[in-house]
């Protein structure tokens, strides 16, 4: 099973779109988007320096739009998840057939001019936490008025608030960590954003999303979500809430992820990936940085993805929980079944009854991601329905 990665803010780099305005349309791709986003994508992602790119307006849309210039390059029909961090969710949202590359890019550029507004209200940052016990890191950030703003796995928790807090906090770590004070505008996935939210959330009441074609994990809990409009939903809240990349992780190895291609700029989720999922067994992972690297994702893309020759092209959905609770299949449906929408598959057992779950699309049932008396979550997959395109 193959995921794609599409990353977040602080994996820039000064002139890292420079080899990709080689291929064929790609320029004239980022003035379109530029036109959009309310920026020059093309000198911010090669002629523009580091302090230049650091900046929240022009970073955000510069990197949903690096994701989806390289995305266009490959054949991602047959990927079965996909995920990003923070704002590469909103990339990850178009390479799951949510939004548009336009729409996307155009959130993207609201988001990131509405949240460098909100961090000028008040001096506000973050801080990186690497190391200690996770609970008694999680209690010195509440203890010093601080919020838990991103969560990536592999030792690292991210603090976010105040600058006076987060100096006390620097002054007073947890035992056994090493706090390192991040180069950004202000605290990102906190209440501090509010306002940015309400903005974001205004305009992304206009758009008509769509659902997505293939398993699309969000950052609030690490779960599938499998309607456009509430993906949709979660981005605008995900302004404010704190980024739980570990969760994300954890449902990657448990869909049995057998490979990982991260979207450029490529390299933080990759490493936070292996890290994370080397005791369960990392998958093969190829970090996506210049068009040199395409015949290797292609490459992870054939032998990941279960393509052979001129074999039809598989298209394939994920029906997830509507509820906490205990999955139990229909009886007698097997994998290879013909399934026609709205059919019910199986039922999820909650302590105020059963809850039917439904095939929202026909097609075959191609695998059972849950079992009978399987615990789940709401917004965890259950199955995948799969058709020839």
């Amino acid at each position: 099973m193959l995921a794609v990665l599409s990353p977040g803010q602080g994996s820039q780099k000064p002139g890292f779109l420079t080899p990709w305005l080689d291929l064929t349309g790609a320029e004239s791709r980022l003035r379109w988007w530029s036109a959009l986003a309310g920026v020059d994508l093309v000198h911010l992602g090669t002629a523009a320096d580091a302090e230049e790119i650091k900046d929240t307006a022009r970073t955000q849309p510069l990197l949903v739009a690096a994701a989806l210039l390289a995305a266009d390059q490959l054949p991602l029909y047959d990927v079965a998840v996909t995920v990003g961090h923070s704002v590469g969710e909103l990339g990850a949202a178009a390479v799951a057939g949510v939004l548009t590359p336009e729409t996307a890019i155009t959130l993207a550029g609201v988001r990131g001019r509405e949240m460098a507004a909100a961090c000028a209200l008040e001096p506000t940052g973050m801080a990186a936490v690497l190391g200690g016990d996770p609970d008694e890191v999680l209690a010195a950030i509440e203890a010093h008025g601080l919020h838990p703003a991103n969560r990536n796995g592999a030792g690292q928790i991210v603090a976010a608030g105040s600058i006076e807090a987060l100096d006390k906090f620097s002054a007073e770590p947890p035992a056994r960590t090493r706090v390192i004070r991040l180069q950004v505008a202000g605290a990102f996935h906190t209440p501090y954003m509010a306002p940015a939210e309400t903005a974001l959330a205004q305009v992304a009441a206009g758009i008509t999303p769509a659902d997505p074609a293939r398993i699309l994990l969000s950052n609030l809990d690490g779960s599938a979500v499998s309607h456009g409009r509430e993906m949709v939903q979660r981005l605008v809240r995900q302004v404010t809430a704190p980024v739980r990349w570990d969760l994300c992780m954890r449902t990657l190895a448990d869909l049995g992820v057998t490979g990982v291609i991260e979207l450029p700029p490529a390299g933080t989720l990759a490493g936070l990936v292996k890290r994370e999922l080397k005791a369960t067994g990392a998958p093969e992972i190829v970090t996506l940085n210049t068009p040199d690297d395409l015949p290797a994702a292609r490459d992870l893309i054939a032998r990941h993805s279960g393509l052979r020759g001129h074999e039809p092209v598989i298209q394939f959905r994920v029906v997830v929980s509507p509820a906490a609770g205990t999955f139990a299949p229909a009886e007698g449906l097997a994998e290879g079944a013909d399934l026609r929408t709205g059919q019910v598959i199986g039922h999820v057992a909650t302590r105020q009854g059963p809850v039917e779950v439904t095939a929202h699309d026909s097609g075959l049932l191609t695998e059972w991601l849950a079992h009978h008396d399987d615990p789940v979550a709401p917004g965890q997959p259950l199955a995948r329905i799969g058709g020839p395109a």
